[in-house]
C-alpha cells in the first residue's frame, strides 16, 4: 500500500495542532512528575516509617499498574468524588501521577549516589539537614540524573497518545480522525510516527547538550 503524501501535506496543519497538545500534556506532566517524585524520594528515605511507606506503596501502585487504566481512573473516577476535570487536566494528572513515581526512584537513586563524607562535612561546619539537601545534595544529584529525566521526558511525549482514550485531541486522537474520514490509516499512521520521531528526537539530543553542558560548568 502506498503512503499518500499528498494527503499527509494537505493534513499536516490538523496534525500539527494535536501534536502542540501532545507537547503541552508532556511538559506539564513530566513538571508535574519532576515535583512529585522529589517529594516522593525524600519521603522513601526519611526515617519516618509511615511516611516511607506510604511513598512506597504509591510507587509500587503507580509501576504495577497500566498507565491507561491509570488515566481512566483519574477521568472517571474523581467525579465520584465531586472532583471535574477537563480531559486534558485529567491526562495532565494521571500522567504526571504515573512520572512521579519513576521519577521517584531516579532521585532517590541519585541522591544515595552521592558521597555520605560530603553530607557529614557540610553538617560538622554548621549546616543544618535540609540546606544540606538542599544546596549539596539535590544539585548534584540532578546533574547524574539527568539523562534518566530526559529518557522520562523521552516515554512521555510516546506515552502522551494515551490520553486520546479520553477524548483529548492530541496528535493521535487527530490522525485517527482523519484516517476515520478518509480510510487510509496507514498513511495517517506513518506520518503520525514520523513526526512523534522528530519530536523525540529533538528532545533526546537537546537534552544530550544540556547535560554536556551541566557536566562542563560542573
Amino acid at each position: 500500500m502506498a503512503i499518500d503524501f499528498k494527503l499527509i501535506v494537505d493534513s499536516l496543519p490538523f496534525l500539527l495542532v494535536g501534536a502542540r497538545t501532545a507537547i503541552v500534556v508532556t511538559f506539564w506532566s513530566v513538571l508535574l512528575g519532576i515535583t512529585l517524585g522529589l517529594m516522593v524520594a525524600l519521603g522513601r528515605l526519611s526515617k519516618i516509617t509511615p511516611l516511607a511507606v506510604v511513598c512506597q506503596a504509591y510507587v509500587e501502585f503507580m509501576r504495577g499498574t497500566p498507565m491507561v487504566v491509570q488515566i481512566f481512573i483519574v477521568y472517571f473516577g474523581l467525579p465520584r468524588v465531586g472532583v471535574y476535570l477537563p480531559p486534558l487536566l485529567s491526562g495532565v494528572v494521571a500522567l504526571g501521577l504515573n512520572s512521579g513515581a519513576y521519577l521517584g526512584e531516579i532521585f532517590r537513586g541519585g541522591i544515595q549516589s552521592i558521597d555520605n563524607g560530603q553530607t557529614k562535612a557540610a553538617l560538622s561546619l554548621g549546616l543544618k539537614p535540609m540546606q544540606v539537601m538542599r544546596y549539596i545534595v539535590l544539585p548534584q544529584a540532578f546533574v547524574r540524573v539527568l539523562p534518566a529525566i530526559g529518557n522520562e521526558f523521552v516515554t512521555m511525549i510516546k506515552d502522551s497518545s494515551l490520553v486520546s482514550f479520553i477524548a483529548v485531541q492530541e496528535l493521535t486522537y487527530r490522525s485517527t480522525l482523519v484516517a476515520a474520514r478518509t480510510y487510509d490509516y496507514f498513511s495517517m499512521y506513518m506520518a503520525t510516527a514520523m513526526i512523534y520521531f522528530v519530536m523525540t528526537f529533538t528532545v533526546s539530543r537537546t537534552l544530550m547538550w544540556l547535560e554536556g553542558r551541566l557536566r562542563v560548568g560542573d
